[in-house]
């Protein structure tokens, strides 16, 4: 019986997925389908797994008077494999983070300073939204399009997280009014008329 435990134990220590604890990004090498590869183990240190970029604020967008600073894979090498991002989101008064969407991630928010509304829309168009205080946790779920407004007196601070190291991000305003997208297209999918068209894509930068 010892015989038979002793070489369970040499077989699982030998194991890749026994042996392997992570898989810190190697921003050196190619990044394929399946994102980053692996860091040789011996040039991998303390400082991959720590990162520092959420102490401070991003930059505040003048349309939106918010910014979201991220902590994803790209950024964050020991995020690497490990299924879990996290970004910081600051509100100026009156300001929102605009109808978007994570196609590869569920999020879940904590409110830590002011008060915000919050909601996301189903596929089936119901809408749900809640009025949230410091304090209090909403999740989002993967794929479906969301939002948040500061609905208070002062500025508000937000912390995400994510079940995936590269969630995405897709804002419906971007996409529909800061590419080249014809607007004749546009006008016929948005039923939005050709002037509203144009007044869009010259606030989000767009062209055609």
């Amino acid at each position: 019986m010892l015989h038979i435990l002793l070489l369970f134990s040499f077989l699982l220590s030998s194991s890749p997925a026994a042996a392997k604890d992570f898989c810190v990004a190697d921003f050196k090498a190619t990044q394929g389908l399946a994102g980053y590869q692996c860091k040789v183990p011996e040039e991998v240190v303390v400082d991959d797994f720590v990162y520092s970029g959420l102490n401070v604020a991003g930059n505040f967008s003048d349309i939106s008077k918010s910014t979201i600073n991220t902590s994803f894979v790209d950024q964050f090498p020991g995020l690497n494999g490990l299924g879990l991002s996290m970004a910081r989101l600051d509100l100026s008064l009156g300001g929102v983070i605009p109808m978007h969407s994570h196609p590869g991630s569920s999020e879940v928010l904590l409110v830590t300073q002011g008060s915000i509304i919050a909601g996301f829309i189903s596929s089936n168009n119901i809408v749900y939204t809640k009025t949230l205080k410091k304090g209090d946790i909403m999740v989002f779920p993967k794929g479906l399009l969301h939002f948040q407004v500061n609905s208070g007196p002062v500025p508000a601070l937000l912390w995400s997280s994510f079940n995936s190291s590269n969630p995405g991000l897709q804002v419906l305003s971007n996409a529909l009014f800061s590419n080249n997208l014809p607007s004749e297209l546009i006008e016929k999918v948005t039923f939005l008329d050709e002037l509203e068209v144009k007044r869009l894509k010259a606030l989000f930068g767009g062209s055609g």
